[in-house]
């Protein structure tokens, strides 16, 4: 391949990483919408401990599966699960669920597991990007911050898992552009004052991808331009509790 080759690669690359977000973008709109239902494909016989106990019965028994078809892969995600047990180190309250690498794999989790709504206080669910850890102290978490969406006790029930299934449409589909790699994940946590959801990103230095983030998150979450939403430093939020925290940019 001669120079002039070489000089497109990146371009290439770049549009090609574009196709592939709308591809999993259209996807993910079309099973939200009901346009193609999935079924639980971790329904046969022994799937059933791929999840824990509480993942199962609100809804019954699942469906044998029913993929469509062409479906692309996405970058591999990993499902965490945190439950507050005071008599317990932090850490030993954290569970891996499980992992999915295509849009297929997570509508039958997300199908399967109970709403955020339905967690007792107490209690996280945490979507990283395969081989990040749901935690500050994680290398790829430690330099980054998050935009944080605090929600009122009473909209548990009327918002809570809707913003949360946007949040984790954002993350699955790749909705961010070429910022999608600043992305490490997605954290819901249930309290009794109230509930938070949250997405992390890598570099809390990168002006210009935060930024870019936050608008588009702020967009599909469908908030009012009146509504503001902030972005704390780990670092900051580390060392500081509740309105203590820096807020470092509002969109």
């Amino acid at each position: 391949m001669g120079l002039l080759g070489l000089s497109f690669l990146p371009q290439r690359r770049q549009e090609e990483r574009r196709r592939r977000r709308a591809q999993q973008q259209e996807l993910l709109l079309a099973e939200s919408l009901g346009k193609h239902p999935l079924q639980n494909r971790y329904g046969g016989p022994g799937h059933r401990q791929l999840l824990p106990a509480w993942c199962w019965g609100w809804r019954g028994t699942p469906a044998r599966p029913t993929p469509p078809p062409h479906l692309p892969s996405l970058p591999r995600w990993a499902l965490w699960f945190f439950k507050n047990d005071k008599s317990k180190m932090w850490q030993e309250n954290l569970r891996l669920i499980t992992k999915f690498s295509t849009v297929e794999d997570f509508w039958a989790l997300y199908s399967h597991i109970q709403p955020a709504s339905k967690l007792s206080s107490g209690c996280d669910y945490s979507l990283f990007k395969d081989g990040i850890e749901p935690m500050w102290e994680d290398s790829q978490n430690k330099r980054g911050g998050r935009w944080l969406i605090t929600l009122a006790k009473q909209q548990r029930h009327t918002e809570l898992d809707r913003f949360w299934l946007e949040t984790l449409m954002c993350l699955v589909g790749e909705m961010f552009d070429d910022y999608s790699d600043e992305v490490c994940g997605a954290v819901i946590n249930i309290r009794t004052k109230g509930d938070k959801i949250a997405i992390w990103t890598r570099e809390a230095e990168n002006r210009e991808g935060v930024i870019h983030i936050g608008r588009v998150y702020k967009e599909h979450l469908g908030l009012s331009q009146k509504v503001a939403i902030g972005y704390q430093a780990h670092a900051d939020t580390a060392t500081k509790s509740g309105s203590l925290t820096k807020t470092k940019f509002v969109v």
